[in-house]
């Protein structure tokens, strides 16, 4: 009795871990995208195409849209997504990134909910970001420890505070601390050390592949 409740409890557990296709996408062009799934080789796929069970509904030199799962998945040039089958998600997998024409790894990411572009800054000892991507992810910034920064012009005062939830693909990464800059500055989300730390990176040409630590 107990040994057949752990097979089909085994069998489960095996579904829920195929149950899940990770996309990520490359390069975009007008009718087609080049795009790499579950960690394979970057590959072409045209408008009504279909591979390994991801089909290219539309694309264009800004984003492409696919039907993954049975599920409409719309994403930009560098942005990776997870999509889970019914079985339910597989959590904290391995990220690809791509880098772009200057060498760059960016992409989309997601803090508190709010979906923003990222740079991968190594460089920076915690992530950066302005004031508007912090109001646009609800953060209370203004309510952290104000602390000088260095920038082009000088030392000015930033924000230290602590984002709740920050999601690069299928991995999520709680309490990261975050310096928010007053205005524009910087343009996108710069992915430092303090979220990096977490993360064990390993490059190979232009990919670099994230997994979490812990």
């Amino acid at each position: 009795m107990y040994r057949l409740l752990f097979v089909l409890l085994a069998t489960f557990l095996a579904g829920q871990a195929t149950a899940e296709t990770r996309l990520n996408v490359v390069g975009l062009f007008s009718g087609k995208a080049l795009v790499s799934i579950n960690g394979s080789a970057p590959q072409s796929i045209g408008v009504g195409q279909t591979k390994n069970g991801v089909k290219l509904i539309s694309a264009d030199s800004e984003s492409a849209t696919f039907m993954v799962e049975g599920k409409r998945q719309t994403l930009r040039m560098g942005q990776a997504a997870s999509v889970a089958g019914s079985a339910g998600p597989v959590t904290n997998d391995p990220v690809s990134l791509y880098a772009d024409s200057r060498g760059h790894f960016t992409g989309n990411l997601s803090i508190n909910g709010a979906s923003l572009k990222y740079l991968v800054d190594t460089g920076a000892s915690t992530v950066a970001m302005n004031s508007g991507d912090a109001k646009f992810a609800k953060i209370d910034y203004e309510k952290g420890e104000k602390v000088p920064v260095n920038t082009a012009n000088g030392i000015v005062m930033a924000y230290l505070v602590k984002v709740n939830t920050l999601k690069i693909g299928t991995i999520t990464l709680n309490n990261v601390e975050t310096i928010v800059n007053e205005g524009g500055s910087p343009a996108m989300v710069l992915l430092g050390m303090s979220a990096l730390n977490k993360l064990d990176m390993k490059r190979d040409n232009s990919i670099m592949t994230l997994t979490k630590k812990y």
